[in-house]
């Protein structure tokens, strides 16, 4: 089984993991490893520290602090600070700070602490969160009025940031957020109920600040990059209000569920008792968007090109019910195959983005990236042979299993002849377990959604 890790082991190493499973043969398993060389070109594309570091270093601001406080979170956290940390090296004796990281990724750095919010594979706040966030929320408000902050923000960090208002539980926040989850809401749906229970998100991160200058570095795992979505948008305006957080909760049923002390939370808040999200960031507030989905799959169109693939890029809008989208493309499929329409094989197929699944009452294992290679599989059936087809997420983890995402083709699908069975109850990682098409690469050290790639030889 491949265990390798982006941060200690060379990406190139890692492949997809047989299990019981056979290798395909010929062209088959050339397919699958240009599926994976693409793949790993999207990653490579948006690792963290080259991104930081070349954003500090043409900063003369941040440069010429006399104190520099650093604070965040995510996936790409200790990535991110490693590359701050190279480019005030000069000067590091006046950084501080700390971000929050899933654990295992603490390996310590000279001035700016990685502290473990959550243990990996496990994409759900925890009391060390808690302290953490409390932390970075008590260096802020003492900053001095020459001091300037820099907020390392990457995918995970809605989790890693939790601090919830005052009689609201961290459990009752987790409920509320579980509920969503299961009922198929999107990502700004979900932000939209999180930010109005946070002491921190939408906003309330900067709000915090009293220094001269705080400008957030951002990795963005959210389709079109909107600021106030990526991690609940700590450093930005928040367009949405308890009015809206009410609204969702209703609209998928959610409300009787909902545990009172956030029901009461959210109604005082509409009714004016609680303080709105700020709605306009101060001046001396700057967001920028160092890496996302768009700049993987550049990287990955042109490794697709180099290896001799016409390319069909989707975008990285993609999003929805995941069994959907897989029927979406499984149309495209057909058309390249059949009408050499909008270009024949050849071809490369890429989508990115990020998908849902409604899981309903059937509780299988596996995750979004899991589901759309099975559900595309069913969907082509025989016209599978001559594709392969490979969704993996960017930072290593798909749903709340140890596979980064999967990969099949028709040799994949022969092995199993339940392969329906195995959609229906939501059971991918078990399908791919036997078959020998999930991929385990460990945490990628980035996190900028989905890349999707389907090749057709």
């Amino acid at each position: 089984m491949c265990r390798s890790n982006f941060i200690a082991v060379p990406f190139e190493e890692c492949r997809y993991c047989t299990s019981t499973g056979a290798r395909a043969a010929g062209g088959e398993a050339v397919s699958r490893e240009h599926a994976l060389e693409i793949w790993r070109a999207a990653v490579d594309a948006v690792r963290p520290q080259p991104l930081v570091r070349a954003a500090v270093e043409s900063d003369p601001m941040i440069r010429a602090a006399r104190r520099v406080l650093v604070v965040g979170a995510g996936k790409a956290g200790p990535g991110m600070a490693a590359g701050l940390e190279a480019a005030l090296a000069d000067r590091l004796d006046r950084v501080e700070g700390l971000v929050n990281v899933p654990a295992g990724l603490t390996a310590p750095l000279r001035r700016v602490r990685l502290h473990a919010g959550r243990p990996q594979g496990v994409n759900e706040p925890t009391a060390e969160g808690v302290a953490g966030a409390e932390e970075m929320l008590r260096l802020l408000a003492g900053a001095g009025p020459d001091d300037v902050a820099v907020c390392l923000l990457s995918g995970g960090g809605s989790a890693l940031l939790p601090a919830p208002v005052e009689n609201v539980s961290l459990a009752d926040k987790l409920a509320v957020t579980k509920l969503l989850h299961r009922s198929g809401a999107t990502i700004d749906e979900m932000n939209c109920v999180r930010k109005h229970l946070s002491r921190l998100k939408g906003g309330r991160l900067a709000q915090a600040f009293r220094g001269a200058r705080l400008v957030s570095l951002i990795i963005s795992d959210v389709v079109g990059d909107p600021l106030d979505v990526i991690g609940s948008g700590p450093t930005a305006p928040d367009p949405t209000t308890f009015a809206d957080a009410l609204d969702v909760l209703t609209r998928y049923g959610l409300r009787d569920a909902t545990p009172a002390s956030v029901l009461h939370h959210l109604e005082a808040g509409r009714g004016g008792l609680s303080p709105e999200t700020p709605k306009q960031a101060p001046p001396s507030v700057e967001n920028r968007v160092l890496g996302s989905n768009r700049i993987a799959l550049d990287a990955a169109r042109h490794r697709a090109a180099a290896l001799g693939y016409r390319v069909l890029d989707l975008g990285a809008f993609v999003e929805g019910e995941t069994r959907e989208v897989a029927t979406a493309v499984a149309g495209v499929v057909r058309s390249i195959w059949r009408d050499a329409e909008p270009l024949g094989p050849p071809a490369c197929v890429l989508l990115g983005g990020e998908t849902t699944v409604a899981l309903g009452g059937a509780m299988g294992k596996g995750g979004r990236n899991q589901e759309f290679v099975l559900a595309l599989g069913v969907k082509l059936k025989s016209e599978m042979a001559g594709v392969t087809v490979l969704s993996a997420g960017t930072d290593g983890e798909d749903g709340p299993t140890d596979a980064a995402g999967a990969v099949a083709d028709a040799a994949t699908l022969a092995q199993v002849g339940t392969a329906e069975e195995f959609l229906r109850r939501h059971d991918a990682y078990h399908f791919f377990e036997r078959t020998g098409g999930l991929i385990k690469t460990g945490l990628t050290g980035t996190n900028v959604m989905d890349v999707r790639i389907v090749l057709m030889r």
